[in-house]
């Protein structure tokens, strides 16, 4: 096999590490560091204060703050808390700022890539290593730090530092060994949703055959043509790296498509449906005031029952060290002697105020998001009260209707690939068409087709920004169905966007690779290994898309019926709950 592109760069010895190598990468370097810097300084603060909510309310050393407490002594309980854990807080920082400064550089090599600036060779390094580096972040660091924060979740974290006998401690590092390991496990089977390279081959040469030179994609294909991809140890022709990218591409796509779907339904259901209803009834001042209290009072009964749960575990601790020091027949007799004098009643006593402090707990994530809610119903309905907020609740109604119009194209999409297997909605879709025309004008050699799946699934994206508030407001909503769905995603709110923001720009590469014409160059080609296959993208895609819009429907069905089967919905509810919580504190 020949091939016609084997010119002086693409041929040439890989480039050696120099002074000069690292100076021509002072660009991205800068790019990183500054991203970098930014990133943990002023987001990841921001992220974690939010992850919180109102702050931790214990050290970890006994020391309990109500949230009625001054400002100034909630800030040296906060920094103190900070120090305990700031080995831990620093490895999460470092992990977020890292991925996201990473992401920036390969959007901006895939940028450099497009319009042909820095040499070839440098742009190859510099892929190579970002590439690299994003491997080991979304792969071991970033889910052995939420497999971590996991563990504490659950209780665990006590145990792991320390906090008990050795048996414990096994236990606990066990369970998240085997926690991880079970995501290495699931991260890996997902190759077999990437479908061996004949098929998707010849389906390539005849969607591109006369748009541009695809002998990229044809030795890319070639080349796995003959590996299946389905085998659990099967690493595939371009060992390790190329696996992994495969799977990071295939969550990727997945991740953007129930995103989106999800952002999909939120949009009109909160522009037609919600929003409308809520107008009837403006929120006051006097509804946040009195939800604001109910949640103190939640928040303070909470931290008083976890001090007396802390006191009696160290309690028991203490007295379960001294009876094993103890032996023969007199440790025996003052064992028993403590069951009957009161050991036991400890015990029963600890086992209820766990059962009380799990319904706090959900009590507390539930005021949390209604707090949240009203609070941004407020603010929205006084920004459209103004001449801006009328002049943009058009651009709103307008992107609601895309929304459904997407819906239902992917849905009669799906449907036609029964008689039509190639069809996709990226090649009927109208902005999808019209952005395509506008990239085929600026270079007549450019795949319309390629690129109108390419911008499908950067609108994907966009349609995700777009929506953002209407996407939060549900994911509220589910959230007082799961209260601990609300806690979970909120203590690792940093990890979750720097994954997703990584995950995004690897796929969008990927995808962007078989839509490039051979001309521009194959440095990232290279560096990624393998592209996923358009056909195997339409079908990913659409198929998570449709089960994202489906279940997000079933889930606001199911919150309306139970909001409905209370006369004042769950906000009386919420009431009802707070007197109860009122008798007990009095």
């Amino acid at each position: 096999m020949s091939f016609s592109s084997c010119d002086e760069s693409s041929c040439a010895p890989p480039t050696k590490f120099s002074l000069a190598t690292l100076v021509s990468l002072t660009p991205f370097l800068a790019t990183f560091g500054i991203v970098f810097i930014v990133s943990t300084t002023r987001l990841f603060p921001k992220l974690s204060q939010f992850g919180t909510g109102n702050g931790e309310v214990d050290d970890g050393e006994d020391h309990f703050l109500p949230a009625s407490a001054p400002v100034s002594l909630k800030q040296a309980h906060h920094e103190r808390y900070l120090a305990r854990s700031s080995t831990r807080r620093r490895a999460a920082a470092a992990a977020f700022g890292a991925t996201v400064g990473l992401a920036t550089v390969l959007a901006e090599l895939i940028l450099a890539e497009i319009v042909e600036v820095v040499d070839p060779r440098i742009r190859e390094v510099a892929t190579r290593g970002t590439i690299g580096a994003l491997v080991l972040l979304l792969v071991i660091v970033i889910p052995a730090l939420e497999t971590r924060s996991f563990i504490d979740a659950v209780g665990l974290g006590n145990w792991m530092r320390g906090e008990g006998r050795k048996g414990l401690k096994r236990f606990a590092w066990a369970v998240q060994l085997l926690v991880f390991g079970g995501w290495l496990a699931v991260f890996w089977m997902l190759g077999r949703a990437v479908p061996e390279g004949k098929d998707s081959h010849d389906y390539m040469l005849r969607e591109n055959e006369g748009s541009f030179d695809a002998s990229a994609v044809t030795v890319a294909s070639a080349r796995g043509a003959s590996v299946e991809h389905g085998g659990f140890l099967n690493l595939g022709p371009g060992g390790l790296s190329r696996a992994c990218l495969e799977r990071i591409g295939v969550i990727g796509v997945a991740l953007m498509a129930l995103l989106s779907g999800f952002a999909s339904v939120s949009t009109p259901w909160h522009t037609f449906i919600d929003d409308r209803a809520y107008k009837r009834r403006p929120v006051t001042d006097a509804d946040i005031a009195r939800k604001q209290v109910g949640l103190d009072a939640t928040s303070e009964m909470l931290v008083t029952k976890r001090h007396r749960l802390r006191a009696l575990e160290r309690k028991l601790e203490a007295s379960s060290g001294v009876s094993q020091s103890t032996s023969g027949l007199m440790g025996k007799m003052i064992g028993s002697l403590k069951g009957i004098g009161g050991a036991g009643g400890d015990a029963a006593e600890i086992k209820a105020l766990r059962v009380e402090i799990t319904g706090l707990e959900a009590m507390e994530a539930s005021l949390q998001s209604s707090l949240s809610l009203l609070r941004s119903r407020q603010a929205a309905h006084a920004r459209d009260g103004t001449v801006m907020g009328k002049l943009f609740s058009l651009p709103t109604y307008g992107f609601s209707i895309y929304c459904i119009y997407r819906i239902l194209a992917t849905f009669l999409t799906s449907l036609r690939r029964g008689t039509h297997p190639y069809s996709s909605f990226s090649s009927s879709d109208p902005i999808n068409r019209f952005l395509g025309l506008i990239a085929r004008h600026w270079d007549p050699k450019l795949d319309q087709i390629a690129w109108a799946r390419q911008i499908s699934f950067l609108l994907s994206g966009v349609i995700l920004a777009a929506s953002a508030n209407s996407v939060l407001q549900t994911f509220h909503l589910f959230a007082r169905l799961a209260p601990g769905l609300l806690r979970q995603a909120q203590a690792n709110l940093a990890l979750i966007i720097g994954q997703i923001t990584a995950t995004y720009v690897i796929a969008a590469a990927l995808l962007m690779r078989s839509n490039l014409p051979h001309e521009v160059g194959r440095s990232v080609s290279d560096a990624l290994e393998s592209a996923l296959e358009p056909a195997f993208v339409d079908r990913w895609f659409e198929g998570w898309f449709l089960i994202a819009s489906g279940l997000t429907m079933l889930g606001i069905f199911i919150g309306r019926q139970i909001r409905a089967s209370y006369v004042g919905g769950w906000d009386e509810l919420e009431e009802l709950d707070m007197e109860e919580l009122g008798q007990k504190r009095s």
